[in-house]
């Protein structure tokens, strides 16, 4: 096969990469029944007006699978800290001790287990969109080197590698969702 066509392939398998790489950190975010940093990751605080990751003004530690702790680095930190989760919404009740902020997670009740499995595979959708687009792309590509002159056969074996690319990556991506769904199924 022609240099340009080991590019285009290349560019689609690194593309169809950061689907799978931005569809496992969703998945981090979607919570599985036990405490974890993640969970509170994408909550920003103003910090000297600037919206700054809880991780960076906080010491976030997980001392059990009920619990998360938040100890600010600086203590009039706690209040707008405390404000922040409960402004994201994440469906936590922070506890302010005066010294650290401490987040009790609930266990997940069957339908709140539901919702985030639709939620995974929502994401996963998402994730497998990507992956078509990917593939769109390459064809595309394919296509305008045809025009340009390649030979059909190897225009035609290259969209049958994109395509066995694809089918590998949608292959991935439903695994990726079956581990995520018997995380959250389990009780």
């Amino acid at each position: 096969m022609t240099e340009e066509i080991n590019f285009i392939l290349d560019s689609t398998k690194e593309s169809m990469d950061g689907s799978i790489a931005h569809l496992e950190k969703e998945f981090l975010n979607i919570r599985a029944g036990k405490a974890s940093p993640q969970m509170i990751g994408g909550v920003f605080v103003d910090y000297y007006g600037s919206q700054t990751p809880i991780s960076q003004v906080a010491n976030v530690n997980v001392p059990d699978a009920r619990t998360i702790t938040i100890q600010p680095y600086e203590k009039s930190m706690l209040q707008p800290i405390e404000k922040a989760i409960m402004i994201a919404n994440i469906g936590f009740n922070p506890m302010n001790n005066g010294d650290l902020i401490i987040i009790s997670v609930p266990p997940l009740t069957e339908e709140r287990r539901k919702d985030l499995v639709k939620q995974a595979k929502s994401e996963a959708e998402d994730a497998k969109i990507g992956i078509r687009n990917s593939r769109k792309d390459a064809n595309t590509e394919i296509k305008k080197l045809e025009k340009e002159g390649t030979s059909e056969d190897i225009c035609k074996t290259a969209e049958e590698s994109v395509q066995k690319l694809t089918d590998s990556y949608i292959k991935k991506i439903e695994d990726h969702l079956a581990v995520k769904e018997a995380e959250i199924m389990k009780v």
